[in-house]
C-alpha cells in the first residue's frame, strides 16, 4: 500500500504548503515519519543492514479522494530496487536487467577494465622503465664525453696546431652524431610508451562520449509532473546547466511525482537521515533536514511553481541596523546582528557592505576583509580605504588577527574541555552552501576550543574556511555535538547561538594592536 490514511484535526491541516528548503516538520509529517521509522526498524535484514549505513527518508501529506495520508519515499535504491512496498517508485525506472540503460552501462564498464588493465599492464610499466633508463644513460654517457673533451682541451698547449683543430672539430661532430644516435634510441622506447598512452586516451574519449550520451539519454527519460500534469524531462528543468548525477532520484521529487501523476494535493513534507553518519557531511540519525539546492532546486522550483508554498525566510528582504563600534578615517569595527549578510546576496536582506557604504559613502576598496555567515552574530572589522584593506588582508593571511567565538552547542559536551580540530573543508559541489569533509581535495581547517560551561565553548579559528565552526562542532570527527540553532548541520531554533565575541589586529595606520570585545547575549 502506498498511500497511507492518517486522522487529523482541522487545526492540524496547514493552509500552505511548507517550504521544503525551509521548514520544521509539523504534526502530521512527524506523525507520518513516526510510522516509516517504525516499519524501517521492523523491516527484512537484507533492507535494514543497507539503510542503516545511512539513507535519506521523506514523507509527503497528501489529499486524495477527499481522504488525508501520506506518501513515504527514499533517495536512491535500496539493495539495488527502487520498488519497495510501501514507499513510492522512482519517477523512471533504468535499473532492468537487459534494459538500455544496463546494456550501455555495462558497455561503460568494460571500457573502464580495458583502461585500469592498460594502466596497470606489465608492458606499460616495463616500457617506461626501459625509456627511463635508456634516457638516463644517454645523459650519463654525454656527460662523460663531455667531461672528456674539456679535460682534453685543458691539457692542450695555449697555441693551436692544426691538427688540434681538426682534433677539436671531429670531437665537435661526435658528440653531434652521439646526440642523434641516443636520441633515436630514447623515441624508440618512447613510442613504444605513447602507443599505450594513446590507447589509453582513446578509451578515455570513448568513455567520455559514451557516460555523457548515457546520461543525457537517462535525463532524457526522467519526465515530471507539475500539480497540473504538465511535463517536462530534467535536460529542459536544468537547461542550460547539466542536471547534477543522481538529479530525479532523490525522495522529494519522487514524492511529488507519484502525489501528481495521480490527482493527489500535496499538503506538506518533511525529510529524515536514517543510520550511520556519512565521513564527508553532517547527517544524523532520525533528524530532519531540507531539500538540497543542486540536484532538487530546480526540480522543484518546477514542480511546484503552481502551489502555494510559504515563503523562504531567508530569501526576504529585511531590515536590520548594525552597532557601530569604531570609527576612523581607515577602519570601521562594527557588530553584526544574526541574520545580517556580510555582503550582498541572491536575497533582499540588509547586508553589512551596503549598510557601511551608506555611512561611509566616501569609503574605497573592497571594504568586506572577512566575514560571518548570516547566522553568525558579532564583530567584523572594516577597511574604509585600499590601503588598509591591503594590510588587514596580509594580517589575515598571516594569521595575525587573533579571533574568539563563543557558541552554545547542543547538548552538554562531554569530551575533552579542550583540544584541536582539524578537519579539511570543501564545498558540497551538489548542495551549496553546505560544506564536506575531504582528505583529498579539502582546504586545511583548524580550530582550537576550550570548554567554559556545560554546553558553551569558546571557539579558536586559525583559518578561516566557510561554516568551518559550524562542521568542526558538528562533525563525529570533531565535538560531534552541532551549535544549537544550526539549521544546515543540526537543528534549527531561534537563531544560530554562535557569536564573534573578541577581535585583535594592528591598526593599518597607527601601527597599534587593537582589542575588541562585545558579549553575547546568550
Amino acid at each position: 500500500m502506498i498511500f497511507h490514511p492518517l486522522s487529523a484535526t482541522t487545526a492540524d491541516i496547514p493552509v500552505r504548503m511548507n517550504n521544503p528548503f525551509y521548514y520544521e516538520p509539523d504534526v502530521l509529517c512527524r506523525t507520518a515519519a513516526n510510522e516509516v521509522q517504525c516499519r524501517i526498524a521492523e523491516a527484512t535484514p537484507d533492507f535494514k543492514a543497507e539503510v542503516d549505513q545511512g539513507k535519506m527518508f521523506g514523507v509527503l501529506i497528501v489529499r486524495w479522494k477527499g481522504d488525508l495520508g501520506y506518501l513515504a519515499g527514499y533517495s536512491g535504491q535500496i539493495c539495488g530496487r527502487s520498488d519497495w512496498p510501501d514507499f513510492v517508485p522512482a519517477v523512471f525506472d533504468y535499473l532492468q536487467l537487459n534494459g538500455y540503460f544496463k546494456q550501455h552501462e555495462a558497455g561503460i564498464s568494460a571500457l573502464n577494465e580495458r583502461i585500469n588493465t592498460l594502466e596497470n599492464s606489465a608492458e606499460l610499466r616495463k616500457a617506461r622503465q626501459e625509456w627511463h633508463d635508456i634516457a638516463h644513460e644517454a645523459e650519463k654517457e654525454i656527460t662523460a664525453f663531455k667531461a672528456a673533451v674539456k679535460r682534453e682541451k685543458e691539457s692542450r698547449p695555449k697555441k693551436l696546431t692544426p691538427d688540434m683543430i681538426r682534433r677539436s672539430q671531429f670531437l665537435k661532430a661526435e658528440l653531434h652524431r652521439m646526440k642523434q644516435h641516443l636520441a633515436l634510441q630514447i623515441a624508440d622506447k618512447k613510442a613504444i610508451v605513447d602507443k599505450i598512452e594513446a590507447e589509453i586516451k582513446a578509451l578515455k574519449t570513448q568513455r567520455h562520449q559514451q557516460s555523457d550520451a548515457l546520461q543525457n539519454w537517462l535525463f532524457s527519460h526522467f519526465v515530471m509532473f507539475d500539480s497540473h500534469g504538465n511535463r517536462q524531462n530534467l535536460l529542459r528543468i536544468f537547461s542550460p546547466m547539466t542536471p547534477p548525477a543522481g538529479s530525479g532520484e532523490c525522495c522529494e521529487p519522487k514524492l511529488l511525482q507519484y502525489a501528481f501523476s495521480h490527482q493527489m494535493q500535496p499538503v506538506s513534507m518533511a525529510m529524515f537521515w536514517w543510520g550511520a553518519s556519512p565521513r564527508d557531511e553532517i547527517r544524523h540519525h532520525l533528524q530532519f533536514y531540507p531539500a538540497c539546492n543542486g540536484k532538487c532546486k530546480p526540480i522543484l522550483k518546477w514542480m511546484l511553481r503552481d502551489v502555494d508554498i510559504e515563503e523562504n525566510p531567508l530569501e526576504r528582504a529585511s531590515q536590520q541596523a548594525l552597532e557601530w563600534i569604531y570609527e576612523d578615517k581607515d577602519i570601521a569595527v562594527v557588530c553584526k546582528p544574526a541574520g545580517m549578510l556580510s555582503v550582498p546576496g541572491k536575497s533582499q536582506r540588509e547586508n553589512v557592505r551596503s549598510l557601511v557604504r551608506q555611512r561611509h559613502p566616501e569609503a574605497t576598496g573592497p571594504m568586506i576583509v572577512h566575514r560571518l555567515d548570516m547566522a553568525t552574530s558579532g564583530l567584523l572589522v572594516v577597511a574604509l580605504n585600499l590601503k588598509s584593506y591591503i594590510d588587514l588582508q596580509r594580517q589575515f593571511e598571516e594569521h595575525s588577527v587573533q579571533k574568539r567565538y563563543v557558541a552554545l552547542l547542543s547538548r552538554p559536551h562531554h569530551g575533552a574541555r579542550s583540544g584541536q580540530i582539524s578537519l579539511p573543508l570543501r564545498p558540497d559541489l551538489h548542495d551549496r552552501p553546505r560544506q564536506i569533509v575531504d582528505a583529498v581535495h579539502g582546504r586545511k581547517a583548524v580550530t582550537n576550543y576550550q570548554q567554559t560551561g556545560e554546553n558553551r565553548m569558546n571557539l579558536y579559528p586559525l583559518t578561516g574556511r566557510t561554516h568551518q565552526l559550524r562542521m568542526h562542532c558538528a562533525h563525529a570527527d570533531g565535538l560531534n555535538n552541532p551549535i544549537k540553532g544550526d539549521e544546515l548541520y543540526g537543528t534549527r531554533a531561534e537563531r544560530l547561538y554562535l557569536h564573534a565575541e573578541e577581535l585583535s589586529f594592528v591598526h593599518p595606520g597607527t601601527g597599534k594592536r587593537m582589542h575588541f570585545e562585545r558579549h553575547a547575549d546568550f
